[in-house]
């Protein structure tokens, strides 16, 4: 159940209620930081929701958390699988329920973040009930996709489900692919399987995030893509060219220096596709949480006192109202 500040859900418990909080907001912008001094500050344990995060083989190019702060608070779900093991977000959510279920027998709030927001969303609101996918099928739309580009992937999308192709992104390939996969399997709809969806009821939930201005963003991605580089990313991209045909790596960062590695572009070229296509990758995450009209929302640069103020506040609020 998703909590609004200003209209609190009231739940009759004979104990103070359970809270997901959440930390929310475009790559980039210091989610992390902030997830890390709520979870010090409420002496508890971070959940990641970030999808590109739970690959044990992808560290550069997905700014997984320093050593310093994992360090600092318990995280789970970073690096935990390999590219090689398929690990869709309903498996996530599953695996993020039973977790929480025993976390919350020993702490009152849990602290979750990520970019991903169907990985938050799975989560706090549910997944819609799709059908089992035929095997291959998804591999087979990744080569069309490789060898036919976006555009192939969209006129599929048309044929088989117009309904969503007026809704879904169809700039996100992992988007289309997700729809054409459920299509080919079922001879059905993706959109006839919407709207199904059931929140879980065992915790509140309290969803925050952080924004800032476009070109702050845009700065941020700029700066934060030479510094993967300075790390490493090329060469860790490199040792995982063998593998580039596996969904875990049909991502930002590793799909432009792929082509490279091909012949296809020059590393020049490679590299500003990054910036554009993180900066693109930033603009839907942001489309995806202005969706979300509970989110409590906070500059960038406010102090981190200021919003463990607000927190704590909203945190006694539900106290009381139990």
């Amino acid at each position: 159940m998703t909590l609004h500040i200003a209209t609190i859900v009231v739940h009759y418990y004979t104990q103070m209620p359970k809270v997901l909080l959440s930390v929310a907001g475009p790559t980039g912008i210091g989610k992390t930081a902030l997830a890390i001094a709520i979870a010090k500050s409420l002496q508890t344990e971070i959940i990641s929701a970030d999808s590109r995060q739970f690959y044990a083989e992808m560290r550069i190019g997905t700014a997984v958390p320093t050593a310093d702060e994992l360090s600092q608070v318990k995280h789970h779900f970073i690096q935990h699988r390999s590219i090689h093991e398929p690990y869709s977000v309903g498996t996530f959510r599953e695996d993020a329920l039973d977790l929480l279920q025993d976390m919350f027998k020993t702490h009152d709030t849990v602290v979750m973040v990520g970019g991903s927001g169907l990985y938050l969303d799975a989560v706090t609101q549910g997944l819609d009930d799709f059908p089992v996918v035929e095997p291959g099928i998804r591999e087979h739309l990744i080569k069309q996709f490789r060898e036919g580009g976006l555009n192939e992937l969209q006129e599929l999308l048309k044929k088989h489900d117009s309904e969503y192709y007026r809704q879904v992104d169809l700039q996100n390939p992992h988007r289309l692919i997700r729809a054409l996969e459920v299509c080919l399997s079922s001879g059905q709809p993706y959109s006839s399987f919407i709207g199904n969806r059931k929140a879980p009821n065992f915790f509140l939930h309290l969803p925050i995030g952080l924004t800032a201005p476009r070109e702050i963003i845009y700065e941020r991605i700029e700066a934060r893509v030479d510094q993967m580089l300075a790390e490493g990313l090329l060469e860790e991209v490199q040792a995982l060219f063998p593998f580039r045909h596996l969904n875990a790596l049909q991502t930002v960062g590793y799909q432009e220096l792929f082509r490279y590695l091909e012949g296809e572009i020059t590393l020049e070229m490679a590299i500003s596709l990054i910036k554009k296509n993180t900066r693109r990758f930033a603009k839907r995450q942001g489309t995806w949480f202005r969706r979300h009209q509970d989110i409590l929302w906070f500059d960038r640069d406010s102090t981190k006192d200021l919003i463990l103020d607000r927190v704590h506040t909203a945190l006694k609020s539900l106290e009381h109202a139990k």
